[in-house]
């Protein structure tokens, strides 16, 4: 992990909205509802949340496998929000994506090795030759062996499909990647494999992830900050130690209320008890009518009246800590950690 440098990628106000029938009407889906953020080079931006807010669908957003609905994309200081498919080409060299599923993710049809090699032929990284010796390097980076290129998909298991996928992102030597929940399809036992050799490949390549994951255990362990996204909308966003020490939104707080504490070392950000268990009541709401005021407050445990009616803005409380919640938790706690770390 690396504390970061210039902004490499920019979302502003970035919406995503589907059209869909509900009870023989047509209704929208705001899949993702005017999300900010930056992302530094050589840093991970881990970004979280259950299932269904719409954190598959930025990263897709990101790199323009989605259009967009509404707001902006800006990666390397271009604005690629618009672009044509052909002006989007050579941004593609730089900008890749890795599939939440291995198995889905590869065409069983072709030899791993062609597979490897089609975005290098399409951006004509060179003659016949030159292809095959770089497939062969990047299988060493992804520690497989260079001769399982002749091999099917089928013939591997879940980790190894990973690698493939990640060379295969790899191909081009991207600036930039977007992993969309890279491990959640994988054995326990072989998730630590692969975010090891992602962290590895990021020091030895100079990479920069914005890491998709429902994980919080995960995301703690690889990310340099890490934005927490709820109904389609990011609701925090701050450096992972101090987020994970005392987290400022109540639905953040929830989370990381169900995560295993193993040992008694107390993240980075300040001293806190032993988190209690907080149990959230409640149904995650309909996207396609999403509750007036905050999103979360039918099932804050803190909600007042005021967050029935008045939406909150993304504001940063303290600096390098952003929330939208009108009553933010553990504010004094982050407030006394910062004054300390100032002095």
């Amino acid at each position: 992990m690396n504390a970061g440098g210039e902004t490499i990628l920019r979302a502003e106000g970035v919406v995503k909205k589907f059209p869909q029938r509900s009870g023989g009407r047509k209704a929208v889906v705001t899949a993702v509802d005017g999300v900010s953020f930056e992302v530094r080079a050589g840093e991970t931006l881990g970004i979280v949340g259950e299932s269904g807010c719409g954190k598959s669908t930025l990263g897709r957003c990101l790199v323009r496998l989605t259009d967009l609905s509404g707001g902006r994309v800006t990666f390397q200081d271009q604005d690629i929000t618009r672009l044509s498919r052909r002006r989007l080409r050579p941004v593609r060299r730089q900008l890749q994506l890795i599939f939440q599923d291995p198995y889905a993710s590869l065409n069983p049809r072709r030899r791993v090795g062609d597979i490897v090699a089609e975005p290098l032929r399409v951006h004509g990284f060179g003659d016949e030759k030159a292809i095959q010796r770089r497939i062969g390097e990047l299988f060493d980076l992804v520690k497989l062996d260079p001769s399982a290129a002749v091999r099917y998909p089928h013939e591997f298991s879940g980790g190894q499909r990973q690698r493939i996928g990640i060379a295969r992102a790899l191909a081009l030597n991207p600036a930039l990647l977007v992993a969309d929940e890279p491990v959640s399809a994988l054995d326990v036992s072989i998730q630590a494999q692969v975010l090891n050799l992602l962290a590895d490949l990021q020091r030895d390549l100079n990479l920069t992830y914005v890491f998709i994951a429902h994980d919080l255990g995960v995301v703690q362990h690889v990310s340099d900050r890490v934005g927490v996204m709820y109904l389609g909308e990011m609701i925090e966003l701050a450096d992972a130690g101090p987020l994970y020490a005392n987290p400022l939104h109540p639905y953040t707080e929830a989370l990381l209320s169900a995560v295993p504490e193993i040992d008694d070392e107390l993240p980075e950000g300040g001293d806190r008890p032993p988190r209690q268990r907080i149990v959230l009541t409640g149904d995650v709401p309909n996207p396609i009518n999403k509750p007036s005021g905050c999103p979360f407050h039918p099932r804050c445990p803190v909600a007042q009246s005021r967050c029935e009616t008045e939406h909150p803005a993304l504001t940063e409380p303290v600096p390098g800590r952003l929330v939208a919640c009108h009553f933010p938790r553990n504010l004094a706690a982050v407030q006394a950690a910062a004054a300390q770390r100032a002095t």
